[in-house]
Formats: C-alpha cells, structure tokens, sequence
C-alpha cells in the first residue's frame, strides 16, 4: 500500500466526519495484517466524553472484525498542518500496532511525514510490560 492511496482513503475518512461542535475533522486509515484498510472520522457529542477519535473508529472498526495487527495508519486533519494522534488514540495504536508500524500524518493529499510508535509514544506502556 502506498502512502498516498492511505492518505486518500483518510481523507474520504474525513469527510464523513461528525464535528459540529469542534469543527475540527480528522480522518483515519488503517491498514491491517492482511491488507484490509479500515477507514475513520471523529464523531463528536454534546457529552463530550463521549465523543471518539477518527483513528480509534478506524481501529475499532478492524478489531470488530477480527484484525488485531495494524501494518500502518494515516491520520488527516486541518489541511496543510501535521494533525497527530491524542494520547488515548497513540495507546490504542500501541494495543494494536506492528512493531514496525509507520504512522503517516498527511498535510494534504501530497505532503506528509512518517513516524513510528517509538517517535510519537516513547517508552509506551504496552502488554509486555502487564507480564514483568
């Protein structure tokens, strides 16, 4: 899979986002084990605790049907700035992730970088450490 075809899929992602109160929409991608992508949006509530994060309905939306290992994500957000993942989603991309996991943040469909867990989640508590 490459990059822009992972970002392109995180845009439509996007664009389905439900963001009335923040106005802030992010799209996700994942893709798993297999090859399957699974895409996501932010969807917010007037309860805000119970809003969800565009990268954790993509994974969420994989790990409910039985893909437990994500090769790599694209996450989109404001256009034509680096939109990272919060802390709770870079935990559940930890839960899930490939050791060799590459986190694509897109500018725009063209510009973007690549970042390991590692960069973005330094000494992540992960279920390895669940058995010490």
């Amino acid at each position: 899979m490459d990059y822009e075809t992972l970002l392109n899929k995180a845009f439509e992602g996007r664009s389905r986002a439900y963001a009335p109160y923040s106005n802030f929409y992010v799209g996700a991608a994942v893709v798993m084990e297999d090859e399957s992508i699974y895409t996501g949006c932010n969807i917010e509530n007037a309860s805000y605790g119970a809003t969800n994060c565009a990268e954790r309905t993509a994974i969420f939306k994989a790990v409910s049907e039985g893909h437990t290992s994500i090769k790599a994500i694209a996450i989109v957000g404001v256009e034509n700035d680096y939109t990272y993942p919060c802390g709770i989603c870079r935990q559940v991309i930890a839960e899930f992730a490939a050791a060799d996991i590459q986190i694509i943040l897109g500018k725009n469909k063209k510009e973007y970088i690549v970042k390991t867990l590692d960069e973005i989640l330094p000494g992540a508590f992960t279920k390895k450490d669940l058995g010490k």
